[in-house]
């Protein structure tokens, strides 16, 4: 999708709104309010805000946010500049997509922050940070996973591998291929299966959660993009279908 200057000027806009409330400013609540709904109808800023623009309905709900966590305004401009400027940097590259779109609608309707939390980072990193992106990537697939499995009532080991956590969401989901006679389903999930594992063998050589050696090669941003999209649609893929037929304990 392509930015405009409209679009620009009104995230901005809505930043300054933040930082000044954050810093003692008194605004009218109804004025919050209408701009917060007004930036969250825009589908190419959605996927870029943080989580508490969704949460914080009120001023009231903002301040709590703002407040407890940061005690001086400084560490306010600090956090706000922090989640801001990438964001008004990235929309005036014009990197916002359909795709991605898709996938924060999806995964911001359930009630799971480690999921949105992990999508959003690793939406955001791609291109600046590629290692930490692909990192990112794994870890939403893997809180998917986990949120399929907590939702059956199903115990898993926090330090299970992601295919064996795919595995047993997938099942929970009727997903796994030997669930399915009909050979297209079959190929199709076990494809699905072989992209999971092959999420984790790439974060495991191209991700920052291990060191690297002189001779190792680093990601390029394409690298992070096709992670973070891969893992994105998996996530929304398990979403969507736990959404639509639950979980079977």
């Amino acid at each position: 999708m392509t930015h405009t200057k409209a679009l620009v000027e009104q995230a901005e806009g809505f930043y300054r709104l933040l930082e000044s409330i954050a810093t003692g400013a008194r605004f009218d609540d109804q004025e919050y309010r209408r701009a917060r709904e007004a930036i969250l109808e825009e589908p190419i800023l959605v996927p870029l805000l943080p989580r508490f623009v969704r949460t914080c309905r009120d001023i009231r709900a903002y301040w709590q946010h703002i407040k407890e966590p940061f005690s001086t305004y400084q560490e306010r401009r600090d956090y706000l500049r922090g989640i801001f400027v990438p964001l008004l940097e990235r929309l005036e590259r014009g990197v916002a997509t359909p795709a991605s779109v898709g996938t924060e609608d999806t995964l911001a309707v359930i009630d799971s922050p480690h999921v949105q939390d992990a999508w959003r980072s690793a939406y955001a990193r791609q291109e600046e940070d590629p290692d930490g992106a692909i990192t990112a990537a794994r870890s939403l697939l893997e809180s998917a996973c986990k949120f399929v499995l907590d939702k059956a009532g199903e115990a898993y080991n926090e330090h299970t591998e992601l295919p064996k956590l795919y595995k047993a969401a997938a099942t929970k989901l009727n997903l796994a291929p030997d669930q399915h006679a009909d050979p297209i389903v079959k190929q199709i999930l076990g494809g699905c299966q072989t992209v999971v594992e092959g999420l984790g063998a790439f974060r495991n050589k191209y991700g920052d959660a291990h060191g690297k050696g002189q001779l190792s090669s680093a990601p390029s941003a394409r690298h992070s993009a096709l992670a973070v999209n891969l893992a994105g649609t998996m996530a929304t893929f398990l979403v969507q279908t736990f959404e639509e037929k639950g979980v079977k304990s």
